[in-house]
């Protein structure tokens, strides 16, 4: 168990630019042309998941610092996200995350690999992690209440929540703390473009493979790290130590002062921490 305290990278306005990072590319899958980026290389890969509210382009700087630690990086757009596109023509709607996951990994031929998934990109991780735990080397989930199908996690999901904060006109404010509203008013500006047209409009959710329970984390025997962040209102620290403490081979990492898009908002502490992350558990 592990909990680190970043210093003063909080205070550093320094998210992603506006470009997206390197060359994309279309590969056609069973119901979608699914676009990704990879930033190539013999380095062991990585993949990352993206949230809910993002894409491909929440990943720049992780893509970047990972690439530049000699690591193969590969993200890409959910079914309904960002530049993929629904091919009803190829494949059955809407698919899980999972199975276009696993569907990528088969295309691009990739040996074992490191999966991060952050908020609904850390729920697909799990599920993933069960399904093919064979393929994956260790594991990150950041920012993310798992999606439980539990009555202790729903409960307990009741207990936190703040009244009114579901409203679409107050996302902003659930989705990034507000140290970072206040250092980074461009960076925010950023973050609520790419959140405004991250989902395609009426995209339906793609589904988990199979639920997420307790008794199905704890199968994963790979080892996870669990990062928090303190200003979180979505999964909080206490939130994603009661699901977690499931897993069997799981250490903390905390960021005191970020919000829900600990990677956006604090790229050089969340960076930090996922290349010690992998650098211990290659």
């Amino acid at each position: 168990m592990r909990s680190d305290e970043p210093g003063n990278e909080a205070l550093m306005p320094s998210s992603p630019p506006p470009v997206p990072y390197g060359p994309g590319h279309y590969v056609t899958l069973p119901g979608v042309d699914l676009w990704y980026i990879d930033s190539g290389g013999s380095g062991t890969p990585v993949v990352l998941l993206h949230a809910n509210t993002g894409t491909v382009t929440g990943w720049q700087l992780q893509i970047d610092a990972l690439s530049q630690a000699g690591y193969r990086a590969i993200a890409f757009d959910r079914r309904g996200w960002g530049k993929s596109r629904v091919n009803a023509a190829t494949g059955p709607q809407p698919g899980s995350v999972a199975d276009d996951l696993e569907a990528l990994v088969q295309h691009l031929n990739l040996p074992r690999f490191h999966l991060i998934g952050i908020a609904g990109g850390g729920f697909v991780a799990l599920d993933y992690a069960a399904w093919h735990p064979e393929r994956l080397i260790s594991m990150v989930v950041a920012a993310s209440n798992g999606q439980f199908h539990e009555k202790e996690m729903d409960e307990f999901s009741r207990r936190i929540a703040v009244p009114g904060l579901e409203d679409p006109k107050l996302r902003i404010y659930r989705e990034v703390g507000v140290a970072y509203r206040a250092a980074d008013p461009e960076g925010l500006a950023r973050f609520a473009a790419m959140e405004h047209s991250a989902r395609h409009p009426d995209a339906p959710a793609q589904p988990m493979r199979t639920p997420n329970t307790f008794a199905k984390i704890a199968q994963i025997r790979l080892p996870v790290l669990i990062m928090t962040a303190g200003a979180d209102l979505l999964a909080p620290p206490a939130l994603m130590h009661a699901w977690s403490r499931h897993l069997p081979d799981k250490r903390h990492a905390h960021v005191p002062d970020a919000g829900h898009s600990i990677n956006w908002e604090q790229p050089q502490a969340f960076n930090r921490l996922v290349l010690q992350h992998l650098k211990e558990t290659s």
